[in-house]
């Protein structure tokens, strides 16, 4: 078992690096009394099937990737924080005797790791925090323990230092969101206390989340997302992928092209979406949602917040987590905000460097 740090507290700015299933995405934030300045800013595509489900199946492909992100942005940090998947993660809330140093709660958790994690104990990379102590019994201190596989860590970690970057935190994904939802609650179109809901559409992954009061409380995954639009115009028009992707972009494609792909892939997500509510509904406490944020590249597809709104009944809205940000001089104002909802989850990452 080895100590890693999920929960560590830099001293310094880090990078925020979102390595996702297509693209690496680098966000260099700063802060002052003002807020939140975006200082470096850079999306590259990576090579097909250099991730697979998630995990790194290329690792010199990846660290080249990541070389010429950094390179291309032209920030000059080298400390870096990136994330493993909320499902490749384990988190749960364990007890553990009051005044106990540091080096004494991870003894404690190794000895009673078995309890919390079913790996082999040589194969997990974990980290705790301690929340504080537990009600009406002050002799126990609650303490968040997250653990999983070593190599989920060690892959990312190779693939960062072999593009010459300090991998100072590997965060969880859901612990960024969460970050980064503090950036857009202002869209709310109510203050206060919220059941909020995320729908991310990725290049191949579909993930919904729900939070409240600021905390993922449900979260689910699928296999759908932006590359099955790409592959449609791919076949239906006889495009390479690349020129496909330009396409789907930019536009210049047939007539045909709004109701015989864009409108059936539109229909296929908000059922995506539908479902996901279904199932949030009959495993919570809840039975409604009050507002809906679209995030990921796909959500910038014209029409489909108006569509979402008007056929689910839920507020809808596009995250945008560089609304209120100032933006360094060498910036591309018009790329950020058209990657920006694509863009949460690498700003919840670049905003641990302030906690």
């Amino acid at each position: 078992m080895e100590f890693f740090d999920f929960f560590a507290n830099p001293s310094k700015p880090m990078l925020g690096l979102d390595i996702s299933a297509s693209a690496v995405k680098l966000i260099e934030l700063s802060r002052n009394a003002e807020g939140y300045k975006v200082e470096a800013y850079r999306v590259l595509p990576l090579p097909s099937n250099t991730m697979v489900d998630k995990n790194i199946a290329d690792l010199d492909s990846l660290s080249e990737v990541i070389a010429s992100v950094v390179k291309l942005s032209g920030s000059k940090l080298k400390d870096t924080v990136a994330a493993v998947s909320s499902s490749a993660v384990i988190t749960k809330e364990i007890e553990l005797p009051a005044g106990l140093t540091e080096l004494q709660m991870e003894a404690q958790i190794e000895l009673e790791a078995d309890q919390y994690i079913p790996y082999p104990m040589e194969e997990v990379a974990f980290d705790f925090d301690v929340l504080g102590v537990v009600d009406k019994n002050p002799d126990l201190v609650k303490v968040l323990l997250a653990a999983c596989r070593q190599e989920n860590v060690e892959h990312r970690r190779q693939a960062l230092e072999m593009a010459g970057l300090n991998p100072r935190v590997i965060d969880v994904e859901g612990f960024a969101v969460e970050r980064a939802f503090k950036l857009i609650e202002d869209q709310l179109d109510q203050v206060g206390d919220q059941v909020v809901a995320i729908a991310d559409v990725g290049a191949t992954a579909f993930s919904f989340t729900v939070l409240v009061d600021g905390k993922i409380i449900y979260d689910r995954e699928q296999l759908f997302g932006g590359k099955q639009l790409t592959e449609e115009i791919q076949r239906r028009y006889g495009l390479s992928w690349e020129e496909a992707g330009e396409a789907k972009r930019k536009g210049g494609l047939p007539e045909d092209y709004a109701s015989e792909v864009l409108a059936p892939f539109k229909e296929s997500l908000i059922q995506h979406i539908t479902r996901s509510l279904q199932f949030f509904y009959s495993s919570s406490q809840f039975n409604y949602v009050d507002q809906l944020f679209l995030a990921g590249g796909v959500s910038a597809l014209e029409g489909l917040v108006d569509e979402v709104e008007q056929i689910i009944g839920i507020p809808t809205a596009v995250a945008n987590p560089f609304a209120h940000m100032q933006l360094g001089k060498s910036v591309n104002a018009t790329a950020l905000a058209n990657d920006a909802p694509a863009m949460l989850l690498a700003v919840g990452l670049a905003m641990r460097s302030f906690e």
